[in-house]
C-alpha cells in the first residue's frame, strides 16, 4: 500500500489475498526450497551434506481474537520481560556464501505452539520441526545446526534415520557413557553402556582425553587461539556414539558441542555451530526491513484469549467443525504472510549476492562504511529497489502487467502514488 501508493479501498482486497486457498504456504516453501537449491550460489556443505539452521522465534502479539496467541517465557536477559503473549514460530534457513559474507537464506517458518485440534496429537515442538523439515522436499542428506534445546531424542534420531546429523550444543548437566567392555558367556543380557562421564568434566580436564590447540574457525574471528578436546561417546538420546567437543574459548567461554557424525572433524563442528547465530540475524531482518512477522489479522467470530492465568494452549476438539475451520484458515493466512515475507527476504540477498554494484548504484543514501567484498543488506537492497522502481515502470512497455495494474489502481494524491505516477 506504501510502496505503490495505492487506493484505500485495495487494502481490503490484500486481506482477501492472504485468505486465499489458492495458495498454499506448504507447496510455496517447497517451490521456494527448490529455487533456492538451484539458483543460490556457494550453498554451504559440510562433508558432503547440506547445511541447515534451525531456531524458534517468540513474536509479541497483543490481539485477544488471534488464533494460537499464548503466553510464552523468554530467555532471561535485562532487554526482554520474562513473559509475553505472542506467536512461538520454527524456521528453518540454508546458508549461503563463506567466510565474512555468509548469510542465512529463510526456508520456511511456522507456528507450532498455541492450539491443539486433537486431544490425541502428542507431537513436541522437536517433533514438529522435523516435520516442517521433511515437508520441504530436501533430497539430498544436511547437516541440521541448531541450539540446545534441540540436543534430544527426536531430533537427532529423525536425522540420523535419513542420513542425515545434528550439530548441537548441549546443556552442562548432560551425560554420556563410555563403550562398555566385552565379557563372557554368562546370564542376562548384554551390558549397552558402559561407565558415565559428566560432559561438564570435559571442560574441567577431567578424563584421558587430549587438549588440542588450534586457530578459532568462528565466524568474523581471525588471530583467535582455542583450545579443544574430543571424545566419541555413547550418547543415551541416540543409543549410539556421539562426539563430543569441549572448547575453551578465551572471549566467549566454555562449551560443548554435539556432533551425530564421529567422523566429522572437530575444527569443522565449532566452524559449524559458530554459525548458527545468522539465523538470529535473519529473524531481525525479517522483522525489520520485510516485517514477515508483523502480521495482525483478527478473527472476529473467535472467543477472545484470557489475559488471566496460565494462557498457554487453546483445545480445539470440543469445538464445531465451522469454528475449526475459520481457526485454520485464519492460521494458513499467517503462515502465507510469513512465507511471502520469507521469500522476498530471500530475493533481497539473491539480489545483493549476484548484482552488489548495481544495487549500490541505486541505493541513492548514504552509508558510514561500505565494505568491499561483502554484499549489502536486506534494507540496502530493498531502498535500492524502491528508488528504482518508478524508472523502471517508466522504461516498461505500456502493456507490462505491472504498469497496467498500478496504473488503474494507484492514488495520486497520496506522495508514492504521485512520485510513480510522474
Amino acid at each position: 500500500m506504501r510502496a505503490f501508493g495505492l487506493k484505500t479501498p485495495l487494502y481490503d482486497r490484500l486481506l482477501d489475498f492472504f485468505h486465499t486457498r489458492a495458495l498454499e504456504p506448504d507447496r510455496l516453501a517447497r517451490r521456494w526450497t527448490a529455487m533456492v537449491l538451484r539458483a543460490f550460489p556457494d550453498l554451504l556443505r559440510a562433508s558432503g551434506r547440506l547445511v541447515l539452521l534451525a531456531d524458534g522465534i517468540k513474536v509479541p502479539k497483543a490481539g485477544r481474537k488471534m488464533p494460537s496467541v499464548k503466553r510464552l517465557k523468554q530467555v532471561e536477559s535485562n532487554t526482554k520481560p520474562e513473559f509475553i503473549f505472542g506467536h512461538s514460530c520454527q524456521a528453518i534457513s540454508a546458508v549461503a556464501g563463506s567466510g565474512s559474507s555468509a548469510f542465512a537464506v529463510p526456508l520456511s517458518a511456522r507456528i507450532h505452539e498455541g492450539l491443539i485440534f486433537n486431544n490425541r496429537d502428542r507431537r513436541t515442538l522437536p517433533r514438529k520441526l522435523v516435520s516442517a523439515l521433511q515437508d520441504l522436499g530436501i533430497e539430498e542428506k544436511v547437516v541440521l545446526v541448531a541450539d540446545a534445546y534441540y540436543a534430544c531424542r527426536t531430533i537427532a534420531r529423525g536425522l540420523v534415520a535419513s542420513g542425515s546429523h545434528l550439530v548441537s550444543r548441549v546443556r552442562n548437566n548432560a551425560v554420556a557413557y563410555r563403550t562398555p567392555r566385552r565379557r563372557g558367556r554368562g546370564p542376562g543380557r548384554p551390558r549397552r553402556y558402559g561407565g558415565k562421564v559428566r560432559l561438564r568434566d570435559l571442560l574441567e580436564g577431567r578424563g584421558h582425553w587430549k587438549w588440542w590447540d588450534a586457530e578459532s574457525p568462528v565466524y568474523g574471528e581471525r588471530g583467535v587461539a582455542i583450545r579443544y578436546r574430543v571424545a566419541d561417546l555413547i550418547w543415551g538420546p541416540l543409543g549410539r556414539k556421539a562426539r563430543f567437543v569441549a572448547v575453551h574459548h578465551p572471549v566467549r567461554g566454555k562449551t560443548v558441542l554435539l556432533c551425530t557424525d564421529v567422523a566429522m572433524d572437530p575444527v569443522e563442528i565449532i566452524r559449524l555451530y559458530g554459525i548458527r547465530f545468522k539465523i538470529e540475524l535473519s529473524f531481525k531482518q525479517a522483522l525489520r526491513v520485510l516485517g514477515a512477522y508483523t502480521y495482525h489479522f483478527w478473527m472476529s467470530t473467535m472467543k477472545p484469549l484470557s489475559r488471566r492465568g496460565n494462557a498457554g494452549n487453546r483445545h480445539l476438539h470440543h469445538e464445531s467443525d465451522d469454528y475449526r475451520a475459520a481457526i485454520r484458515r485464519k492460521m494458513a493466512a499467517y503462515h502465507r504472510h510469513m512465507q511471502l515475507g520469507l521469500v522476498g527476504q530471500g530475493l533481497l540477498q539473491y539480489l545483493a549476492v549476484r548484482v552488489p554494484d548495481l544495487v549500490w548504484s541505486s541505493f541513492g543514501s548514504w552509508l558510514r562504511t561500505i565494505r568491499p567484498g561483502v554484499p549489502p543488506s536486506e534494507q540496502v537492497a530493498a531502498i535500492a529497489l524502491r528508488n528504482a522502481l518508478p524508472e523502471f515502470l517508466a522504461g516498461s512497455a505500456r502493456e507490462h502487467p505491472l504498469a497496467k495494474f498500478l496504473r488503474l489502481r494507484i492514488d495520486v494524491s497520496r506522495y508514492e502514488g504521485l512520485r510513480l505516477a510522474g
